[in-house]
């Protein structure tokens, strides 16, 4: 018996199979990237969203598209602990136009012997209302840009709830430009000012926000690791926070964020914690 003879289809097909192992990862992310932008409509290039300071829809949103999410943290302070929550609902009326609507808490807890009256009191702590336009999407430079505007009408505390029930007024345009290099490495920046407006003062307060964020996204997944750098300029003040995060697909439309928090340059804040929770209805992929 010729016995090279017999295990020449063998060999064959092992080394199919391991060509065809070697390419997988490879192509996975191409053709992920084929399957989110080559659909009918406009087009639209395939971004990593931060988790901490996100976008109000997808860049190059498709019309239909829609989401939900609910977020928890908690920020460790010197003198009391602040637990986090909101709810929030974006969708895509149209194409490349988002919309949301959040509804964002905050709840106290006093710590070395602080007193509950000396520490800020329970909050919803305003209605947020958002619009976010993609102007440029560029599918060959894998680029994306897009303006937006965050209103957000604050309301009293739950110990003054109703007096009066809206206390001020936050103007948030911002510019969003997103960058993917190659198939894996995504590069956001995130950047406006935020001019506060006190009813019963009338005085006006500004911020300038400069969020940038880099992630790699997991071969054939929406699944990534990543940071933000969230950096404030107010009054001469400068704060930043790092956010080391990622985000794991639970399911075909679920996916959870994991993010900490680890403040730079700030004198009363320490460690915090952050999870969000995003549900697309409707929506189902062949990976996670």
């Amino acid at each position: 018996m010729n016995f090279k003879k017999e295990l020449l289809p063998f060999m064959a097909l092992l080394w199919a199979s391991a060509s065809l192992a070697q390419i997988s990862n490879a192509e996975k992310d191409s053709l992920y990237i084929v399957q989110v932008e080559d659909q009918a409509g406009p087009a639209k290039v395939l971004h990593a969203e931060p988790l901490y300071i996100d976008l109000i829809r997808d860049l190059g949103a498709r019309k239909g598209e829609k989401e939900w999410n609910i977020g928890l943290g908690l920020t460790d302070n010197l003198r009391f602990d602040a637990y986090e929550a909101l709810i929030e609902y974006e969708w895509a009326p149209r194409d490349r136009l988002g919309l949301e609507v959040e509804l964002p808490f905050t709840f106290y807890s006093p710590l070395n012997g602080s007193l509950r009256d000396s520490i800020p009191s329970n909050q919803l702590n305003s209605l947020k209302l958002a619009v976010q336009w993609s102007f440029f999407v560029n599918e060959a430079m894998a680029t994306s840009m897009a303006l937006g505007y965050i209103n957000e009408f604050e309301l009293s505390d739950f110990r003054n709830f109703g007096d009066p029930w809206i206390k001020g007024n936050v103007y948030n345009p911002f510019l969003v430009i997103a960058r993917r290099w190659g198939n894996n490495v995504h590069s956001l920046i995130y950047t406006g000012p935020m001019i506060e407006h006190n009813f019963s003062t009338g005085k006006f307060l500004t911020a300038f926000d400069i969020n940038t964020s880099f992630h790699y996204m997991i071969t054939g997944t929406r699944n990534f690791i990543g940071v933000e750098f969230n950096k404030t300029l107010s009054a001469g003040d400068f704060d930043m926070t790092l956010r080391p995060q990622m985000r794991l697909g639970i399911a075909d439309n679920l996916l959870v964020g994991i993010v900490a928090g680890i403040p730079v340059s700030r004198e009363n804040q320490r460690f915090s914690a952050f999870m969000r929770l995003i549900w697309e209805p409707g929506h189902v992929r062949e990976h996670r």
